[in-house]
């Protein structure tokens, strides 16, 4: 079996609706749902 690792979350990045920026550590084991977009 293959393992694959999530890459590194940006620390910099605007965060909504958490106390503190997450990282991969605080995801693991979670489901987690990613939402994308952008404003052009």
């Amino acid at each position: 079996m293959v393992t694959i690792h999530a890459p590194a979350l940006p620390t910099d990045a605007v965060w909504l609706n958490v106390l503190r920026p997450l990282t991969a550590a605080d995801l693991r084991g979670k489901v987690v749902v990613l939402d994308f977009w952008t404003y052009a």
